[in-house]
C-alpha cells in the first residue's frame, strides 16, 4: 500500500520511515509516548509542522509567478484559501489519504478519517515528509498536482468566508453575524468543535478541530446557500 501512495506523491522514499511516521495518527501511538510529553512520539505532529511551513512557501512562490501584478492583499487571500482546512482536506481525499493513514482501531470506528482537521494534518504531514526525504523540488512537483484544480479556480482573490458574510450583512442593514459554539465531541487529543452563525433568521454550522476553522466552516456554509 505505501508503494502505491508513493506513486501517487510521485515520489520514492530513501528513508521509508519517513513516510510511516506521516501516515501514522497519534491515536495510533496510546501509550507509546515519551515519558513526560503530551504528545505521542512517532506520529505524524511534527512533520506537520514541518509541512504546514513548506505549503506556505511552496505556494507563495507558485502565487507569486502566477499573479505578478497583484499586491499582498490579495495574494494573502488567495494562500489563505489554498492552504484552508477544507481544501487540504479536498486534496487528502482525492489522493486517497484516508486509505492508508494508520489510526487506533476505535478511532477508526468512530470515522476519525472523515474529520477535515484530520485529513488535513496527515495531508501535511506527507508534504513534510516528501521535503525531508526530496527536498524542496520533489515538494514543489507535488504541490502542483496535487492542487493544480485548487489554483486554477481562482479567477478573483477569495474573501474569508467570515468577512464576506459579513459584508452581505451590512449591505442589508442586518445585524452583525453571531457565532455560538453548538457543541464538542470526540477524544480530548482530538476534539471536534461545531460552531453555529446566526444572521437574522438564517443559520449555518461547522465543525473542525478548533474554534476559529469551525467559525469559518458555519461562515462556508451559510454564505453558500446566502440568497443574492
Amino acid at each position: 500500500m505505501s508503494q502505491s501512495f508513493e506513486a501517487l506523491l510521485g515520489h520514492t522514499f530513501k528513508r521509508p520511515v519517513l513516510l510511516k511516521e506521516a501516515l501514522t495518527h497519534r491515536s495510533a501511538l496510546t501509550g507509546h509516548g515519551l515519558p513526560g510529553h503530551g504528545r505521542s512520539h512517532g506520529s505524524n505532529e511534527r512533520l506537520e509542522f514541518i509541512g504546514d511551513r513548506v505549503l506556505g512557501l511552496m505556494m507563495a512562490e507558485w502565487l507569486a509567478e502566477r499573479f505578478p501584478r497583484e499586491q499582498e492583499g490579495d495574494l494573502g487571500r488567495r494562500l489563505a484559501y489554498l492552504v484552508s482546512q477544507p481544501v487540504l482536506a479536498t486534496v487528502a481525499e482525492t489522493i486517497g489519504l484516508a486509505a492508508v493513514l494508520s489510526v487506533a482501531p476505535g478511532e477508526a470506528k468512530a470515522g476519525v478519517t472523515k474529520r477535515a482537521t484530520v485529513m488535513a494534518d496527515a495531508l501535511e504531514a506527507a508534504l513534510g515528509a516528501l521535503y525531508l526525504d526530496g527536498g524542496l523540488d520533489v515538494a514543489r512537483d507535488f504541490v502542483r498536482r496535487a492542487w493544480h484544480n485548487a489554483m486554477t479556480g481562482q479567477a478573483e482573490p477569495p474573501k474569508d468566508p467570515k468577512t464576506a458574510l459579513q459584508e452581505w450583512a451590512q449591505k442589508r442593514g442586518l445585524e452583525l453575524p453571531v457565532y455560538e459554539v453548538t457543541g464538542r465531541s470526540g477524544p480530548p487529543h482530538a476534539p471536534a468543535f461545531t460552531v453555529t452563525v446566526c444572521v437574522g433568521d438564517l443559520t449555518g454550522t461547522g465543525t473542525a478541530g478548533n474554534k476559529r476553522a469551525a467559525e469559518q466552516l458555519a461562515a462556508e456554509a451559510l454564505t453558500a446557500r446566502l440568497p443574492s
